[in-house]
C-alpha cells in the first residue's frame, strides 16, 4: 500500500498527538503511584491506556516506513 503525502502528513500529525497523550499519561501516572490513597483500579486504567496508546504509536511508526521491493 502507499501513501500519498496528505496521508502521510495526517500519520504524522495523528503520531504526535499520540506521543503527546502517551507522555502526560505517563506523568500523570508517576504522579498518582507515588499516593498511597490512589485508587488502584483506576491506576491499573490508566496503565492500559499508556499501553493501548504505545501499540496504536508503534503501528502508525510502522505504516509510515516506505516499503520495500524485493
Amino acid at each position: 500500500m502507499s501513501l500519498d503525502d496528505e496521508d502521510i502528513l495526517v500519520l504524522r500529525q495523528r503520531l504526535t498527538a499520540l506521543r503527546i497523550e502517551h507522555r502526560d499519561l505517563d506523568d500523570v501516572i508517576h504522579r498518582l503511584a507515588r499516593d498511597p490513597y490512589m485508587d488502584q483500579l483506576q491506576l491499573r486504567r490508566l496503565k492500559k491506556r499508556k499501553l493501548v496508546l504505545k501499540d496504536m504509536i508503534q503501528r502508525l511508526e510502522s505504516a509510515l516506513i516506505p516499503d520495500m521491493d524485493a
